[in-house]
């Protein structure tokens, strides 16, 4: 059975959050609220962390999986952040913008599909900057469902997917809903993946011309 800690999205209790990252220091899995869905979090550096995350979710091994960070230093420590990632960072984040950009050797290649390229968000919540400074890691970001089953917003709905999988799971109450832009950099020029928050139009400002 999963072990649910209510958290107060404005105040969590340190606590709770210590909790959290001791288990994903130990290289456990958690559930934890973003400022678009819940997400099923672990170590993004410990390629067996990741690993349990792919079983869980049933998700292919081919398949890349979003990174959260506590901001531009991480996200300089992950992948190689050009002028434009930057400007693109400095612009929207914390918020629901993912950039996809080329990832350094310290990221595992099971987070990227077998891949060279990392999605990166710094999500606009409290609680998974806190787990991230605490924990001292990048956190697996991916959304807590089942793979190709609807994204959660509750905490409880993530459970019933993925039953008693877990380590332990926070509960912030319901989630925005919206998953997050991303858009990918490493594309000449910039190419958008997935329309959400951060528009076309807003990421062009800041970049020029973008396909997608």
């Amino acid at each position: 059975m999963n072990k649910i800690i209510r958290v107060d999205p404005e105040n969590p209790k340190i606590d709770a959050i210590r909790e959290a990252a001791d288990v994903v220091r130990k290289g456990g899995v958690i559930v934890y609220p973003t400022d678009t869905v819940y997400g099923l979090g672990a170590d993004a550096l410990k390629p067996e962390a990741v690993l349990k995350i792919f079983k869980i979710k049933g998700r292919p091994l081919d398949q890349p999986l979003p990174v959260a960070v506590s901001g531009l230093e991480m996200a300089e420590r992950l992948a190689f952040v050009e002028d434009g990632s930057r400007k693109l960072m400095e612009a929207f984040w914390p918020g629901a913008l993912t950039v996809v950009l080329e990832k350094k050797p310290i990221v595992p290649s099971m987070v990227v599909g077998r891949g060279v390229n990392v999605g990166l968000r710094m999500p606009n919540h409290i609680v998974p900057l806190m787990i991230i400074h605490m924990s001292g890691t990048p956190l697996i970001s991916t959304s807590a469902n089942k793979h190709g089953r609807p994204s959660p917003l509750e905490a409880l709905e993530a459970v019933r997917q993925i039953g008693g999988e877990v380590d332990l799971v926070l509960d912030c109450g319901r989630a925005r809903g919206q998953p997050s832009t991303i858009i990918d950099l490493t594309k000449t020029p910039p190419l958008m993946i997935r329309s959400g928050p951060v528009t076309k139009k807003m990421i062009e400002e800041i970049v020029g011309r973008v396909e997608g």
